[in-house]
């Protein structure tokens, strides 16, 4: 097992993890785009496309939490001049390690995108996993826009190739992601 996976999977909980095998794949058949940057102290790992970054994993190891690492890496995210998109976990009483993600991203510019619904199901654990997306942009985005863009990161990194490595079919994009609005109205 590979380091930066071993480091992923001792922080993140089980659903919000691709197997080992589904992130190499993304590694050798996006090499082009499918990112991993690591160091003793982080591991992260980013899609870009021309028109955006997401960014799939980041981990700031607990030893360099509070040292300017995680924003030095937000900078340098920025600095490629075009939108940057994060999934987060909510701010919750179970997760007390919540309230400080989401401060980190509003601290390094981010906002909080509220009219986008995020629920996905987890192809090999089956546990639902609902984010919240936040965003940077060097130019005034529409959350539309911002919505058109995770639906398009979800397509291309987390539904990619998902049959061979969970044995499910992956939901849409459009089942993933929705307004609020849309949300609502189908309940």
């Amino acid at each position: 097992m590979e380091s930066w996976f071993t480091n992923l999977r001792e922080y993140f909980p089980a659903r919000e993890m691709k197997n080992e095998n589904h992130m190499k794949q993304l590694f050798r058949d996006k090499s082009h785009a499918y990112k991993l940057e690591e160091s003793s102290q982080h591991t992260m790992i980013y899609f870009e496309k021309p028109q955006y970054v997401f960014i799939d994993y980041v981990l700031i190891e607990s030893t360099a939490r509070g040292t300017g690492l995680g924003s030095r890496l937000m900078h340098q995210l920025k600095k490629k001049g075009k939108l940057v998109l994060a999934e987060v976990d909510p701010i919750s009483e179970e997760d007390p390690a919540s309230a400080k993600r989401v401060k980190f991203y509003e601290t390094n510019g981010f906002k909080k995108a509220p009219s986008i619904h995020y629920v996905r199901k987890h192809p090999d654990t089956g546990e639902r996993s609902e984010m919240d997306i936040f965003y940077w942009s060097p130019v005034p985005v529409s959350e539309q826009y911002v919505l058109e863009q995770m639906r398009d990161a979800y397509e291309e990194v987390h539904a990619y190739s998902m049959e061979e490595h969970y044995d499910s079919t992956p939901q849409t994009a459009e089942e993933v992601l929705k307004t609020l609005e849309e949300s609502n109205s189908r309940r």
